[in-house]
């Protein structure tokens, strides 16, 4: 990508997205293309068609997604399954009928069998079942990587997949329902600590281990490798490294400062025992994350604090 080359932001509202923008900013890249979702309806093929035939933009970072935490994965199956399948469609279409340079696709950790072996490596891709919980917002997702390779493997176009661990950090949900589960956290333990509430309840066991990856991070490896990477396939970005959802509860108790108890409630849902990243593609082709998850949270911590969030 040249400083002038015109780059089309797909989703740049959201986490990963507004962090891929700040980057290039950072970097300065001036010709950066973004619509809003209330400006171009990204579900809608007709009016992704005409703003890629009017705008032709030259690289495509597909940023955009319905997301949501196990709760709304498990309650809005058709919606993820849907809603995922057209953004994904319209975009990656129209980025080849418009001769588009080079695309990154976002897909999820998710797209891995539940029982898969773990590290996570690239190749597990199916060869299992999936989570129950959110399977429709999965196989959405494995269908972007597929479509990315089969554009490839027909038209010789440039797409390539990244696969995120779970992320975290600037503008991150904290919805008390639809959030994912370290912003849900940090929500939580912030409302009990300015309540005085004894007490904190968490879903699950809190035995099932995750990885966190800093969204500034994950931007940080998508632009590297729009620049360095064009195979088809996959690749994962994460940090390597996982913890006990327990042990993530008490270290966010610990920077938030709240100081009751923790209890958890093992009549509702783990998820996936273990979703760790094997990160050893991503680590041979020159990149590796900076930002470690106590400093991480300490950041998102700061933003929810700026930003009172109220919903």
């Amino acid at each position: 990508m040249n400083k002038n080359s015109k780059i089309y932001i797909a989703g740049h509202k959201g986490m990963v997205g507004s962090a891929i923008h700040r980057k290039l900013i950072k970097e300065g890249y001036s010709n950066i293309i973004v619509r809003t979702s209330s400006e171009l309806d990204l579900r809608n093929q007709q009016a992704v068609a005409g703003f890629f035939a009017s705008e032709k933009p030259e690289y495509v970072f597909l940023a955009a997604a319905k997301v949501g935490g196990i709760v709304a994965n498990n309650t809005y199956r058709a919606d993820f399954l849907y809603e995922n399948l057209q953004i994904q469609n319209n975009v990656i279409h129209s980025s080849y009928i418009n001769n588009v340079t080079k695309l990154l696709f976002l897909g999820s950790s998710c797209i891995y069998p539940k029982l898969a072996p773990q590290p996570l490596k690239e190749e597990y891709l199916l060869t299992g079942l999936l989570e129950e919980t959110n399977e429709p917002y999965a196989i959405a997702k494995i269908a972007g990587i597929k479509m990315c390779d089969a554009y490839r493997a027909q038209y010789g176009c440039n797409y390539i997949s990244v696969m995120p661990t779970n992320l975290y950090g600037y503008n991150d949900n904290y919805h008390p329902q639809n959030s994912h589960v370290l912003p849900a956290l940090i929500r939580r333990f912030h409302e009990a600590k300015e309540q005085n509430a004894p007490t904190v309840t968490i879903w699950g066991t809190g035995m099932p281990k995750r990885e966190f990856l800093f969204a500034d991070d994950m931007a940080e490896a998508c632009y590297y490798l729009m620049q360095n990477y064009d195979e088809e396939g996959l690749i994962n970005i994460g940090t390597g490294k996982d913890l006990s959802i327990k042990d993530l509860a008490l270290l966010i108790k610990d920077i938030i400062g709240y100081k009751g108890e923790i209890e958890f409630d093992a009549t509702k849902p783990d998820g996936t025992p273990r979703k760790l990243m094997d990160v050893s593609k991503l680590h041979s082709k020159g990149w590796k994350h900076t930002i470690e998850l106590r400093e991480g949270i300490k950041l998102a911590y700061d933003d929810f604090l700026k930003k009172q969030i109220a919903v």
